[in-house]
């Protein structure tokens, strides 16, 4: 049986004054006058609204006795997560030259402040990116007309025909991210670097314009290019290897390559352009989360394009893309290509290396991350007091981890004391000997000492007692630097960040995608109720339960429904839980997604922040492996029959809307609706509809029978005819892994069922098989112009 908090008097205002009252007749019968207007009753009143205050301060006792002994656990909240992003800066009309920005500088969204965690060069140029996007279909008037025109890049051992290609803009509005193995006709992505638009020539000469060309590259030679990378985060899979760190399906980095210009041979053959490769450094897998790669660009002479390139060589196999604004043409100073790594063939029998699947949502230069944060500077504590165990708070919270700087000043003597997670594994005030040791043996020192703990979500600041710890001494001043968030508030919009108090003037910036990752702090009622878990696990991950609660846990995501399968590997194929000793996987399933409301997948930065919360708290030898549902598309026809009275309308979409929700991955049934159908059904031993759609359940026509008819107005069903994506009906389609079902389409008719056929002409069916065709040679397409 659960305690419960007793309540030491649960008099209400009315009762006490009824009782006082009541109480007149015996103690002072010569008073007859109870009326409220009576002086006497009034001074009743006021007592009894009195000891009502005092009843309700003394039934806090409990309350606060019980808060009391579960900080005295040690078992903290969880504070506020600070959001994440990236913002390029730009130095549209400041000085032209280089300027490096260290980490640390402070833009800000409105009142939402915002500092950069990576240092950068800045440099004096403009930077437009774009992509050879082949043309789907075209007339073969036009093809012939162009296989005509370059007809002298068409012999052996080129090809036979041309691949015409337009020129777009990366990332072109409307078209959403780029797949750079199908999006593309060379697999590539181009940068070019621009004069600035407010730079001009002396003189509108050639001359002029190489001039002020060669100047800027001398400003930018041999710096670093910061290129921003945010990639389409779709891929709904993680793992975390034993021992190792999370690693994502994609892998290893882009690859970054320039132009070495000069002059082309005159030989038609030799005419083919050379690419070096760039020194390029990312701390994180950038075709697996936002991120920044450092390129070292070359000396400022290797900074040229061709002298002698012909007019129609331009775009033409793997030169740069062409450029239909001559005045852009002018300012392009090189270009910079981004291709997606291969990899090795797994035998020496494998036709060719393999390409790492790349889709990018945006890339930008002069990038740097930030996170949400604001700074503290020499704020002044308590003074020191002596006493073992002191506290002290900090005015701002949530505290970022880690930001603690704390400066104790004794006798005019400033020392910095170190943060620690564990006052217990401090070392003594004053070193003595181990009494279980052999006399003479010398004292091992301790160096945490003078340590502190920071509780983040609240701002305290605890020191030790003497044996744990040292005491900051009587009268000691203390000051401390720091660093706060504001939790969910940094969750900004694209554009959002655009102001820098610190940025040299001419210097603009702004957040080209969304802040992500900002959180608010853990409630009291939400840690109390995980008091009884965290005393289980201890934080760490060791059985089914554990993983479930603590990746609940996680800050910064909205969880729907997470499902722990131990010993299950999914990248080994068709197999069940229990053949894979050691690997552990995770399947989660946010609560909302505004792409796939009905069937939600998590998307990169989803799993991301799961996989950095769990990666500590796991055992070493766990292989942990996070990944979204597979969904497998069905199609539904049910034909019945309603009660005379009944809207038909209505009992028709009942139908439909109990269907999906009796398929679906998520919760959305109130308890006892649930409770009435889950006693129609035979369900497996161990399944909880409650969760969602339960894993490896096969869905039974018969079942979809029975929730039918359960709908109030139906008649009878006279079928329901149940098929998996372009197949023939079945009576079951079963559901392996991590697989869910996902109506693909649904149809509820008075009478028979409708044919799926039917059903499947009224739904867009999905993409064709990818072009296979070898694209050979790339060509530009002039786009015709109106008169």
């Amino acid at each position: 049986m659960p305690l419960t908090i007793p309540t030491l008097d649960d008099r209400t205002y009315q009762q006490l004054l009824d009782e006082a009252l009541a109480r007149i007749p015996v103690h002072t019968p010569e008073w007859t006058n109870f009326n409220r207007s009576d002086p006497g009753v009034t001074l009743l009143e006021l007592f009894a609204f009195l000891t009502e205050n005092l009843l309700y301060r003394s039934n806090q006792i409990p309350e606060r006795n019980r808060r009391k002994f579960l900080a005295l656990l040690g078992i903290p909240l969880q504070p506020a997560w600070s959001a994440r992003g990236l913002v390029a800066l730009a130095n549209e009309r400041g000085p032209r030259q280089t300027l490096t920005l260290n980490a640390g500088l402070e833009v800000r969204a409105g009142q939402v402040p915002f500092r950069t965690t990576l240092g950068l060069d800045v440099l004096p140029i403009e930077a437009q990116l774009f992509y050879k996007h082949p043309l789907d279909n075209p007339p073969e008037q036009l093809r012939a007309y162009y296989n005509q025109l370059y007809a002298s890049f068409m012999k052996p051992p080129l090809s036979a025909t041309a691949q015409l290609y337009e020129t777009l803009p990366f990332p072109t509005p409307g078209m959403g991210p780029v797949d750079l193995g199908q999006d593309t006709v060379d697999s590539a992505l181009w940068i070019a670097l621009l004069v600035r638009t407010a730079d001009k020539p002396e003189a509108n000469t050639d001359a002029a314009r190489q001039a002020l060309k060669d100047c800027v590259r001398q400003q930018i030679g041999g710096k670093i290019l910061n290129l921003g990378i945010v990639p389409a985060l779709d891929e709904a899979q993680r793992r975390l290897a034993p021992g190792g760190q999370a690693t994502a399906a994609g892998g290893p980095l882009l690859q970054f390559d320039m132009p070495i210009g000069g002059t082309l041979p005159t030989t038609a053959s030799q005419r083919v352009p050379r690419y070096r490769l760039l020194d390029a450094v990312a701390p994180t897998d950038v075709l697996a989360q936002p991120g920044i790669v450092q390129i070292t660009l070359p000396a400022a002479a290797a900074l040229q394009l061709w002298d002698n390139l012909d007019p129609l060589e331009t775009g033409v196999m793997d030169f740069p893309p062409a450029l239909e604004d001559t005045h852009l043409e002018d300012r392009v100073l090189t270009w910079i290509r981004v291709r997606a790594a291969t990899t090795a063939p797994a035998a020496t029998t494998a036709p060719a290396p393999a390409t790492v699947r790349a889709r990018l949502l945006w890339a930008g230069i002069n990038a740097t991350s930030v996170t949400q944060r604001a700074h503290v500077a020499n704020e002044l504590l308590p003074s020191g007091n002596g006493e073992p165990d002191q506290v002290v708070m900090l005015s701002r919270t949530p505290v970022l981890p880690t930001s603690v700087q704390l400066t104790v000043t004794t006798n005019d003597k400033a020392e910095v004391w170190q943060e620690i997670d564990d006052l217990t594994s401090a070392g003594p005030e004053v070193p003595v000997p181990d009494p279980r040791q052999p006399p003479g043996t010398p004292i091992k020192p301790n160096k945490r000492v003078k340590v502190f703990m920071v509780n983040a979500e609240s701002g305290e600041i605890r020191f030790g007692d003497g044996q744990r710890g040292a005491r900051p001494p009587f009268g000691a001043i203390m000051r401390a630097d720091y660093d706060y968030g504001v939790g969910r508030d940094g969750n900004v919009n694209a554009g959002a960040i655009n102001s820098g108090p610190a940025l040299p003037a001419g210097f603009k910036v702004t957040n080209p995608v969304a802040t992500w990752g900002g959180a608010e702090a853990e409630t009291v009622s939400a840690g109390e109720k995980q008091i009884a878990r965290y005393l289980q696990h201890r934080d760490r991950l060791v059985n089914m339960a554990d993983f479930e609660t603590i990746t609940r846990r996680t800050p910064g995501v909205d969880i729907g429904r997470v499902e722990v399968l131990p010993a299950f590997n999914p990248e080994l194929g068709d197999n069940d839980p229990g053949d894979s000793p050691g690997a552990v996987t995770l399947m989660v399933i946010p609560q909302y997604d505004p792409v796939h409301p009905d069937t939600p997948e998590p998307n990169g930065l989803f799993l991301n922040t799961i996989c950095d919360y769990i990666d500590a708290r796991r055992l070493v030898t766990t292989e942990v492996f996070i990944r979204g549902p597979i969904y497998k598309s069905l199609w539904i026809s049910a034909g019945i029959g309603v009660i005379a009275g009944h809207s038909i309308a209505e009992v028709r979409e009942a139908v439909r809307r109990a269907l999906l929700q009796f398929l679906a991955p998520l919760p959305s049934l109130p308890d006892e609706v649930l409770d009435q159908q889950l006693a129609l059904l035979t369900a497996s031993p161990g399944t909880d509809m409650r969760r969602g759609w339960p894993l490896r359940k096969p869905v039974v026509g018969l079942e979809l029978i029975t929730v039918a008819s359960g709908v109030p107005g139906v008649l009878l069903i006279n079928g329901v005819v149940l098929a998996e994506g372009s197949g023939d009906p079945k009576p079951q389609i079963d559901m392996r892994g991590l697989q869910l079902p996902r109506v693909a389409g649904i149809a509820v008719t008075v009478g028979e069922p409708l044919a799926l056929d039917q059903l499947r002409g009224t739904v867009a069916t999905g993409q064709g098989e990818p072009d296979l065709t070898p694209r050979l040679v790339p060509v530009p397409v002039i786009p015709e112009e109106c008169k």
